[in-house]
């Protein structure tokens, strides 16, 4: 089939019943004109917030202009993917918990890129099978995207003060994938404002205050940043902070009002896997490496690493209540790892930390 001969308004119709029959809860199609967020972005990076994630300024404009990434593309084809799982102890009850380790809800379940990747590329395929060969690229938080700008343009929502897109009907808890492509799609409308209003509810909960102001968050501040991005020692002034939350951070989500309206996902690919949804950190922490890796197959907590694993769970332990089961756990990996540096650091803290605790109690 020719250009001339694919009626597109027919076709979108088409890749948006094929989306929703592969899982996807929206589709939405923009240009590529990202100038406004690219001058947002580069004033983000220039002061520095993005911390050790250099891959956010390592391909220049590629990320704001997706014709340098993927050449002829002329739109992008955004989706999401509902993840909250429905079947996982609540997150309050487990972050009021200091026994147990709170791991954000996206990653309960099996890694999010690998499924929503794949779905994309069926996608892909039915399109193909419709029209012939036309380019495209799949993407899912892999390349030099700027996803959040594509999926606000593009209908999906709009971009909260926390940063994460919110949709009026379905909150924030989901996943965002692109494709991009030369076909010259009609493009779907923008939401036509942004309904976060006076609300300040996830700049007054952040526990590290890493939203700096609506819409601009300091990611060295970011309790998802250090428990996951950051490779070296965790800085002392956000440990006590941090809490038990051992992979990632929710509460500008919890408190979104908006999410009231979010909807657990039907996707078995994300529910819970237990314990992981309410495990108790003396468990996690005696997990040895085989152990680790065992139980975070095919999970995006893998990504981190057992060091890191241990290094956020011991931040965890030294804000939890002293008792001598924990203090026997972090002295025992204290003589495991005594030539590590960096997990050493976090278990003395943690120790110390607890040792202040029962000289105040007694």
């Amino acid at each position: 089939m020719t250009g001339d001969a694919i009626n597109y308004d027919s076709l979108l119709q088409k890749i948006t019943t094929w989306s929703e029959e592969l899982g996807f809860q929206q589709l939405g199609v923009s240009d590529i004109d990202l100038g406004k967020y690219e001058k947002e972005l580069h004033d983000w990076l220039a002061a520095g917030f993005h911390g050790e994630m250099d891959y956010m300024a390592r391909h220049g404009c590629k990320r704001s202009r997706p014709q340098e990434l993927v050449e002829q593309t002329v739109r992008v084809i955004s989706v999401r993917m509902d993840y909250l799982p429905p079947d996982c102890e609540l997150s309050d009850r487990v972050l009021a918990d200091p026994a147990r380790g709170f791991i954000s809800r996206y990653a309960l379940g099996r890694d999010y890129h690998k499924v929503m990747r794949k779905r994309l590329q069926k996608l892909s395929d039915k399109i193909a099978e419709e029209i012939g060969e036309f380019g495209y690229r799949v993407f899912v938080d892999s390349a030099p995207v700027l996803e959040k700008a594509l999926a606000e343009k593009a209908g999906l929502g709009w971009i909260g003060k926390h940063s994460n897109i919110i949709n009026s009907r379905a909150g924030s808890w989901f996943f965002l994938g692109e494709i991009y492509t030369d076909l010259p799609l009609p493009v779907t409308k923008q939401v036509s404002e942004n309904h976060c209003g006076s609300c300040t509810a996830c700049i007054d909960t952040c526990p590290t205050r890493a939203i700096i102001a609506p819409y601009k968050v300091d990611a060295r501040r970011c309790i998802s940043y250090l428990t996951i991005e950051l490779h070296g020692s965790i800085p002392v002034e956000f440990r006590e902070a941090m809490g038990n939350r051992i992979y990632g951070c929710d509460d500008c989500q919890l408190c979104c009002p908006w999410n009231r309206f979010s909807q657990p996902t039907a996707e078995q690919d994300f529910f819970a896997r237990h314990p992981l949804d309410a495990p108790t950190l003396l468990e996690l922490f005696n997990w040895d490496e085989p152990t680790f890796l065992k139980n975070t197959e095919g999970s995006a907590i893998r990504r981190i690493g057992h060091r890191r694993w241990l290094r956020n769970i011991a931040v965890a332990l030294g804000n939890a209540p002293a008792s001598d089961k924990i203090i026997s756990a972090l002295k025992a990996r204290r003589l495991e790892y005594r030539e590590d540096e960096m997990l050493l650091e976090h278990i003395e803290w943690a120790l110390a930390r607890l040792g202040r605790a029962r000289a105040r109690s007694e």
